[in-house]
């Protein structure tokens, strides 16, 4: 989930390519109607600056949904202070990865909660 198309065009490339399905949402209502409906997402990754919704707010919501609240949630920042990152994780992140995306560590998260 991000709210710029620019983002998710870069990351289905990169992720196709590496041998993934990747649906996207620019809104925040979206991606958690899309988890209540499509179980077979593995993996979400969060972009936490979002409009009207943040992704702090998002993650709140999908870890009190007792149908997805167990899917890996991977928050996606450009914010890079440190308590940034706990503070994710606090939320219910899993995981953490600053803007620009590092492919590399960016699948090293995936698959370690895949």
């Amino acid at each position: 989930m991000d709210d710029d198309p620019r983002n998710i065009f870069a990351l289905k490339l990169t992720l196709k390519a590496r041998g993934y399905q990747m649906e996207s949402c620019t809104m925040a209502q979206e991606a958690i109607e899309l988890l209540q409906k499509d179980d077979r997402i593995g993996v979400v990754l969060m972009d936490m600056m979002m409009p009207e919704m943040d992704g702090y707010e998002a993650i709140r919501i999908i870890r009190e949904t007792p149908s997805i609240s167990k899917v890996p949630i991977i928050a996606v920042t450009a914010q890079a202070m440190k308590e940034d990152r706990q503070k994710c994780l606090d939320v219910g992140a899993q995981d953490y990865v600053k803007k620009p995306i590092d492919v590399d560590l960016l699948l090293t998260a995936i698959e370690k909660l895949s």
